[in-house]
């Protein structure tokens, strides 16, 4: 098991690899989370990931990785599960409004436990399917939660008409961009150097067209 200074170290060091620049307080509050989501987790189920390392990889860099693309007041994650990437987002960049969504109960009472917990201001987790949520969002992040014709058909409404829809995905979604709905383009795509992580990482960045 890692220890607590071992992970800080690991966290650093990530940060420093994807050239980011957090608040003061962050590191602590990012592994506060990672802790409190690893005690949970013993009962809950709530992640594959078991190993503190790992979850210091692939749920807390692997979410941040992300950081440099998102803009806007207002943000919106679909499909969080445990809040990823929305929780290490709100974070490192805190300070904007952000809305977990997650149709699972037990992930949802976890989020409002993470948010009281860590004190996330201007952080709400709400349980519902995505077609059902409200509101318009300056900046949408998904991550894995469904395809992309999927997921633009479901939270498509969410987007503000210059708002920034921004993917998380693996190997190559080409396949997947014939399937985006009308209304809806890709503006760019952005390979993710995730630090310790050896799969293939990407981001896409969509917009109203």
């Amino acid at each position: 098991m890692s220890s607590r200074p071992d992970l800080h170290l690991q966290l650093e060091q990530g940060l420093a690899a994807l050239d980011l620049a957090l608040p003061a307080e962050a590191i602590g509050r990012l592994l506060d989370y990672q802790a409190l989501l690893e005690r949970w987790n013993s009962a809950y189920n709530l992640t594959a990931v078991r190993d503190p390392a790992g979850m210091v990889t692939r749920h807390l860099l692997d979410s941040l990785a992300i950081l440099p693309y998102v803009e806007g007041a207002s943000l919106a994650d679909l499909g969080t599960g445990p809040g990823l990437p929305g929780i290490p987002l709100a974070i490192a960049a805190p300070g904007r409004d952000v809305l977990l969504v997650d149709s699972n109960g037990k992930k949802v009472r976890f989020l409002r436990e993470a948010i009281r917990s860590l004190k996330l201001e201007g952080v709400r987790a709400v349980q519902s399917r995505v077609e059902d949520v409200q509101g318009q969002f300056n900046c949408i992040t998904a991550r894995a939660f469904a395809s992309l014709a999927d997921m633009l058909t479901l939270g498509g409404h969410l987007l503000a008409p210059d708002g920034t829809w921004l993917a998380m995905k693996g190997r190559s979604a080409d396949d997947e961009l014939h399937g985006i709905p009308a209304g809806f383009g890709l503006r760019g795509r952005h390979a993710l150097q995730v630090p310790g992580l050896a799969a293939e990482r990407q981001v896409l960045v969509l917009g109203r067209t």
